[in-house]
């Protein structure tokens, strides 16, 4: 249940349209909800702003259609992240109503469309980070945020930027998404007074390692305003991405 649901219920009950008992029956299953292998966070909303989130990924395709059938009877724009090939078919064969993202890995549960505020803009520096950004971007939209996206603008090109510099400066938060050796979002902290946060993701030779090579980068940048998530976390980054933006937005 959101906070606009609560709301509408109190102004039902002070008005006399319910009665409290039927209130209580109503709220009587939050904030918790026991599924036996998984308990589910149905307060989120009401805490957070936005629902609980699905993470697909360890569970089974099964797993995710009985938790996405659950929430979606109190909330809508559930996302579903890190869903692979077969847990996104499992969700398009359920009765759910449902939008498919195939490159983000994402599917939105109970999906109804958000007028977007302000703006976010999230970069990826190469095509390869695309399902990453993809993630983030995805994320950010299903929050209600405007979002703009820019592709394969890394170092070994940076001309490919510069046409790009006034959206960035028109931008509330920037969401830079680097592989290889991270060097990114140094450079975009380095060009604009905006929030920038950086995501290292996995692409990259050996000495990547995994993306740790681009973390490592990413905390040692030395242009202020640059804050990191985890590797390959769009979704963490698109939240405090929506954050900043949301609080800009409601202040303008």
């Amino acid at each position: 249940m959101d906070r606009e649901k609560v709301r509408a219920l109190l102004n039902d009950v002070a008005s006399g349209a319910l009665a409290p008992d039927d209130a209580f029956r109503k709220l009587r299953d939050l904030p918790v909800a026991d599924l036996g292998f998984a308990r589910l966070d149905l307060h989120r909303a009401l805490r957070h702003g936005s629902p609980e989130a699905i993470f697909c990924q360890g569970k089974t395709p099964e797993q995710v259609v009985a938790i996405a059938r659950h929430l979606a009877r109190h909330h809508q724009n559930i996302l579903a992240t890190r869903a692979d090939a077969a847990t996104l078919d499992a969700i398009a064969a359920s009765e759910i109503p449902h939008r498919l993202h195939p490159l983000a890995r994402i599917a939105v549960i109970n999906p109804v469309p958000m007028a977007g505020v302000g703006l976010i803009v999230m970069i990826s520096a190469g095509t390869a980070d695309l399902p990453v950004v993809e993630e983030a971007a995805v994320v950010a939209e299903t929050m209600g945020n405007r979002v703009e996206r820019l592709s394969d603008c890394g170092v070994a090109g940076l001309h490919r930027l510069v046409p790009h510099l006034d959206l960035l400066h028109e931008a509330n938060a920037i969401v830079v998404v680097a592989g290889m050796e991270g060097a990114l979002p140094s450079v975009i902290g380095g060009l604009v007074d905006r929030p920038v946060i950086g995501v290292p993701t996995s692409v990259g030779y050996g000495v990547s390692f995994g993306g740790v090579t681009a973390l490592l980068a990413m905390l040692n940048s030395c242009a202020p305003g640059v804050s990191v998530v985890n590797i390959d976390n769009g979704y963490g980054a698109a939240v405090q991405a929506s954050q900043i933006n949301q609080l800009v937005a409601k202040g303008q």
